[in-house]
């Protein structure tokens, strides 16, 4: 009974931080437009960006339920082939944002903005769009992300949805309080810090992935292992679930989970990790005079 409290408490808290990490991308996008809307005193226009937030937010929770609830009904094959596929896809979409945020961390907020400034112009409805792309593109991710979790614990818990609920909640008072500007913070550190947290999280999406479609018979090597240390590190002690609920680790490992954990690490985290090339600075106007 202790070790499934562990397992649950430590499950909670890692999807908590990855929803919190989620969703601070999404409100960031947020403040920035409110803010940029009542600075230009253009307030007429808030009602189109909560409209475009607002239907954000109910198809990536529609679809988030419909992966989630909507293939119960499917074999445990046809279950393990979307679950798998499912997570591939999620990590293609984390790899993607982690390092589209690493990039526009700096200048995300003049993009929105001159984004905002051009359909202010066009009329409300693209208004709303650029609401909504700013936080469904988020969404889609969130859902997906969340799916390829909620495989990754098993039925018979709602620990992975407590805790997306959780992290998204504190996303949202940190994008208020952002908002009101009772508190800054360096976000380009943030983003680096949690995104060093969600490669290792994406390899152990990855790996719990292609051992789904291993297990629909989709790819070979069910049964060919590269270690089992659960003799070491047993499946329900502490360690292992520690390393199950935040890292997707299984002492059990196939050679294809493995391989692909570890070249997933290799190649992405040192991309990750290399500084961010600053953007050229003006060359200086040149005085006439001296020219002649």
């Amino acid at each position: 009974m202790e070790s499934v409290r562990r397992k649950d408490y430590q499950m909670l808290v890692s999807n908590a931080l990855v929803g919190l990490r989620e969703g601070l991308e999404a409100s960031l996008v947020v403040v920035i437009l409110i803010a940029f809307l009542v600075k230009t005193d253009r307030r007429w226009a808030l009602k189109w960006v909560w409209a475009g937030v607002a239907t954000a937010v109910v198809l990536s929770a529609g679809l988030a339920a419909l992966l989630t609830y909507g293939t119960r009904q499917l074999s445990f094959e046809q279950q393990e082939l979307i679950g798998g596929s499912a997570s591939i896809l999620a990590v293609g979409f984390v790899t993607v944002m982690i390092f589209w945020m690493r990039k526009a961390a700096r200048t995300i907020s003049g993009e929105l903005k001159g984004s905002m400034d051009r359909a202010l112009d066009a009329g409300g409805l693209w208004v709303a769009l650029v609401g909504f792309l700013g936080v469904g593109r988020e969404g889609l991710e969130t859902a997906i992300f969340f799916y390829a979790t909620a495989q990754a614990a098993g039925s018979g818990t709602s620990q992975p949805l407590i805790g997306w609920v959780v992290g998204i909640l504190g996303s949202i008072v940190i994008g208020v309080l952002m908002y009101r500007g009772a508190i800054r913070f360096n976000i380009g550190s943030f983003f680096r810090y949690t995104g060093i947290f969600l490669v290792l999280v994406a390899a152990g999406i990855l790996a719990y992935g292609l051992h789904d479609l291993q297990e629909a018979g989709f790819l070979p090597g069910l049964h060919s292992l590269a270690f089992d240390i659960s003799h070491i590190i047993e499946p329900g002690g502490w360690l292992g679930t520690l390393l199950k609920g935040i890292l997707n680790f299984t002492p059990a490992t196939t050679w294809l989970q493995a391989i692909a954990w570890t070249a997933y690490v290799a190649i992405v985290m040192p991309l990750f990790l290399r500084p961010v090339a600053s953007p050229p600075a003006p060359a200086p106007a040149r005085d006439a005079r001296v020219a002649a």
